[in-house]
């Protein structure tokens, strides 16, 4: 049998040889795609990128022979200072000469950054790889896009690589007995019986017919018949997936400026392109809300334009509502994320708290809360500002709830603060040693 594979490399030529060097120099490009992401548009994440990695990040491993040590003869033309059996003197240092290659000082820039462009997919693969959904753990049996595969007993139909041998042989053996096949043993005593028979022996006729009739019989019903066969049968199953659902809350009120909006924006552009890229069954619920809270599609949560008051409370009531139409936190993992700049009535103080331990944080596996600042941020000489909103929930945190607070004033801030918030336990392990 001859297979001809047809399909095409996506994207260009040597697709293998790219995988190969991108497994080889994954972690300078990790690093040089995190540089990147701290400077590029929010919205530009999505698209290929251009990664600088230096020169050394790429150089692959060889052997070779020492140029400072051992025995080594060199033809050197145009020479009229040594002959045959002189000694030269061994350069101070033991190395060579200053060029600009791996031997000399070639200077500091005698190298220059190696430049590639990775594909869109390469580049969230590489930008997003470390992070995940804290402690997503609840499974439940839905209708789901991918399915398992499960023994199903036998069938009589299959590929000879699910072949059970020992099923089909035990088939074989019942049908053998059923339809009394001759054994081996019975045509071996015959054919020694007559073996021990003379030519002119009376009984040696029907010994013969006696033999004749059993070989025909053991022929007509063959030791393994194509009835006997079986083969292991697989099904599909529905598997247990982890379900999740994430609540984007944000301030839209007056008191958040065009830059906080924009930091918030970004934010959740950055949330929305993580969840999106990572998990297939993932839902998003966009909650915006000034003194009154609604849910909103994507494009009016990034793109409306609404002013008014603030009122926090109305955003955690709207989250309550949703959560109990549609999200049971016995089959869904609910995590939420709120952007704010902190100004909220003191007086919705304790109803927002209220709200959160009684209801909101009991049904979430995780809570991120973002405050955005002003760009400049807080002056030097003067003690940060603790906003209202603020002091609430760092409330909460103290008592022990799964609520994480971070705070941005400007756009390079917004990477780093977004991986740990939800950068994996073990990854922020190790940046916190």
């Amino acid at each position: 049998m001859h297979i001809v594979d047809r399909r095409l490399n996506p994207g260009g030529k040597s697709l293998p040889n790219r995988q190969r060097f991108l497994r080889r120099v994954k972690d300078v490009a990790q690093r040089a795609v995190r540089e990147s992401a701290r400077e590029k548009d929010i919205k530009d994440l999505g698209k290929d990128g251009r990664v600088s990695v230096p020169a050394d990040g790429v150089r692959e491993p060889r052997f070779s022979r020492q140029p400072g040590t051992g025995l080594q003869d060199h033809i050197l033309p145009g020479n009229k200072t040594y002959v045959e059996g002189d000694t030269i003197e061994r350069p101070p240092g033991g190395g060579g000469g200053r060029g600009s290659g791996e031997g000399g000082d070639g200077g500091e820039n005698s190298e220059d950054a190696f430049r590639f462009v990775l594909t869109r997919e390469e580049f969230l693969e590489l930008f997003l790889e470390d992070l995940e959904l804290p402690d997503l753990a609840k499974r439940r049996l839905a209708v789901v896009e991918t399915e398992g595969l499960r023994r199903a007993g036998y069938t009589v139909t299959g590929s000879p690589a699910n072949l059970a041998l020992t099923r089909t042989l035990r088939n074989s053996m019942s049908r053998r007995i059923a339809l009394k096949r001759p054994k081996p043993e019975e045509v071996a005593a015959l054919e020694a019986q007559l073996a021990a028979l003379r030519d002119s022996d009376p009984g040696r006729p029907d010994l013969e017919r006696a033999l004749l009739k059993l070989r025909e019989r053991a022929k007509r019903i063959p030791y393994v018949d194509p009835i006997d066969l079986r083969f292991r049968r697989f099904e599909p199953y529905p598997r247990p997936i982890a379900q999740a659902v994430m609540f984007c809350l944000m301030d839209v009120s007056g008191s958040m400026t065009e830059h906080m909006k924009d930091l918030a924006k970004r934010f959740y552009i950055l949330l929305h392109i993580f969840l999106t890229r990572r998990y297939r069954h993932v839902e998003i619920v966009f909650i915006r809300h000034t003194d009154r809270a609604t849910e909103v599609d994507e494009e009016t949560f990034f793109g409306s334009r609404e002013t008014g008051g603030t009122l926090v409370s109305s955003a955690l009531v709207e989250m309550k509502r949703v959560i109990a139409e549609r999200y049971d936190p016995n089959d869904w993992n609910i995590y939420a994320a709120q952007a704010s700049d902190g100004d909220n009535v003191s007086s919705d103080g304790p109803t927002s708290t209220e709200l959160l331990r009684a209801h909101i944080l009991p049904a979430c596996q995780h809570f991120a809360y973002l405050e955005v600042g002003d760009e400049n941020g807080p002056r030097a000489g003067f003690v940060e500002h603790r906003t209202t909103l603020w002091r609430t929930y760092e409330a909460i945190a103290k008592a022990g709830g799964p609520i994480a607070m971070r705070k941005v004033n400007h756009r390079r801030e917004i990477y780093p603060v977004f991986r740990e918030l939800f950068g994996r336990k073990d990854a922020r392990a190790e940046a916190e040693a």
